[in-house]
């Protein structure tokens, strides 16, 4: 079984922004993205016709750098940048 990287689990400061999102840190960003995720399908934020858009509120504006859409791939980007 392969070891798990320490380093990638290693808890980490968050933005205020995404605070708001996903609550006050520290956390791994394993968990931060999980918590994401629960925010998008808990306020249906997930664009109908294509699920990879996430169709942002105001609070993922924010961390989104005032994109209404991004994809699931460019999320992840985005939210690194709120994470150190």
């Amino acid at each position: 079984m392969a070891k798990s990287n320490s380093a990638f689990m290693k808890p980490m400061k968050i933005s205020d922004d995404l605070a708001a999102v996903v609550g006050k840190g520290p956390m791994s960003r394993p968990q931060v993205v999980k918590k994401l995720w629960v925010y998008i399908k808990k306020n249906d934020l997930q664009d109908k016709k294509n699920r990879r858009n996430i169709i942002a509120d105001e609070n993922l504006k924010k961390v989104f750098k005032g994109k209404a859409v991004v994809s699931m791939f460019e999320m992840t980007k985005l939210v690194s940048k709120h994470i150190s």
